[in-house]
């Protein structure tokens, strides 16, 4: 796709177009820019007549909520101007006066988080974990094939990339503690996952079927469901994650449209039981060829394959609904943990060091099971693009910060 724009090979380039928040100071107003290659773009000042940009003035707002709410119509048209105005040298006058180098700007939480739900969707995980909590049991629970496991989580603490990570604090017990103690977690863990931004809600008590997935979910950003494992394996029976999970989670700054991940579909690995009518998903292949990497202090430790994830993000919101749950602008859907087969693919460091027993050795020589003050982890990812070559996810990063 041609442009009058000199784009460095990012992955940022007009087949991408993501969106989010930013502002030009720290405290300045914010609005909502379009990141094209090393600048942002920013739409709302592009909402006057002679450009003609659909839903300009919608991101005007300090979150993209207002924009989420006017639909997949809506969504195209903006996507398909804002590619004409870059490719067109005719336009640049107009437009690059509003083109702003992305180093200079501030990020925020691109929209209002509504109601947030984590899943449990990757096999590899879900088999490693069943393999070091239930050594004499089969890995997996007897419903783990039959449906999507998620559970809901915490919106007000969901928070844009670089938000500090305060080490949380709470009860934990080890199996040969005689009674809990209190105190900063000792297993601190990360989880690479993806997430889902739904824009168009549903009416109460309407289910949504796989096939209208795109009718409601605008795109995709990435995710750091940060963990704390000792808390979280002493509260979880019988209800489940709490406070082991909800002290934060991370999101990137940029939500990659649908529309730009259309040629990284795929069909989801197949499945060796038989799914419901509602969760069938062979006409509405919703699997993304995604690759994450994720790093800690700037090494790599793994590349996990989002392809190969059991359960689709469609089929999680047709699950999430056909109790007649509705959806709302702004809810977030996460993956769940993403893992492949091999140890370099395992998206959490309770795998990759199998629980602690076997260290992860870095190349200055020091070594690390759970994450210690100080560290950074920062997830990233790629996926094919329209024109042959790979569009980013941005990234998702913070720093561990001492318990308070």
């Amino acid at each position: 796709m041609s442009t009058w724009l000199d784009l460095p090979d990012d992955g940022f380039g007009l087949d991408n177009l993501p969106y989010g928040s930013f502002s030009t100071t720290p405290d300045g107003a914010r609005r909502i820019g379009v990141a094209v290659g090393d600048r942002v773009l920013d739409v709302s000042a592009l909402d006057v007549p002679a450009l003609d940009v659909p839903g300009a003035a919608e991101l005007a707002r300090p979150t993209l909520n207002a924009f989420l709410a006017l639909g997949p119509a809506e969504w195209a048209a903006q996507r398909a101007a804002v590619q004409q105005l870059l490719g067109d040298p005719a336009a640049r006058g107009a437009v690059a006066p509003h083109l702003l180098p992305r180093g200079e700007v501030h990020l925020h939480l691109p929209f209002e988080v509504a109601d947030y739900v984590d899943f449990y969707s990757s096999r590899h995980h879900a088999e490693n974990l069943g393999a070091m909590f239930r050594p004499d049991s089969p890995p997996l629970t007897p419903n783990w094939k039959h449906l999507p496991i998620g559970y809901h989580g915490r919106a007000g603490t969901v928070a844009v990339s670089g938000t500090p990570v305060v080490r949380p604090c709470g009860q934990r017990k080890a199996p040969s503690d005689a009674r809990p103690t209190f105190g900063p977690s000792l297993r601190l863990d990360i989880e690479a996952e993806v997430g889902f931004v739904v824009g168009v809600p549903s009416a109460l008590g309407t289910p949504v079927p796989v096939g209208d997935f795109a009718e409601h979910v605008f795109g995709v950003c990435l995710v750091n469901d940060w963990s704390a494992r000792d808390l979280q394996s002493w509260e979880y029976v019988p209800l489940g994650p709490f406070l082991g999970k909800s002290f934060l989670t991370s999101v990137s700054p940029w939500v990659v449209p649908l529309a730009a991940l259309q040629p990284a579909r795929v069909p989801a690995p197949e499945r060796d039981v038989p799914l419901l009518p509602y969760l069938q998903d062979a006409e509405h292949p919703w699997g993304l060829d995604l690759t994450l990497e994720v790093r800690l202090n700037g090494e790599l430790l793994s590349r996990p394959p989002f392809a190969l994830m059991y359960w689709t993000a469609a089929q999680q919101l047709a699950h999430l609904t056909v109790n007649g749950a509705s959806l709302r602008t702004g809810d977030l859907l996460a993956s769940g943990t993403v893992s492949g087969p091999e140890r370099g693919q395992r998206g959490s460091l309770i795998e990759l060091s199998w629980g602690g027993a076997e260290p992860l050795t870095f190349a200055d020589g020091s070594t690390r099971t759970f994450l210690e003050d100080g560290d950074t982890v920062t997830l990233t990812a790629t996926a094919p693009g329209a024109h042959g070559g790979r569009i980013a996810l941005g990234e998702v990063s913070g720093q561990v910060h001492p318990a308070r």
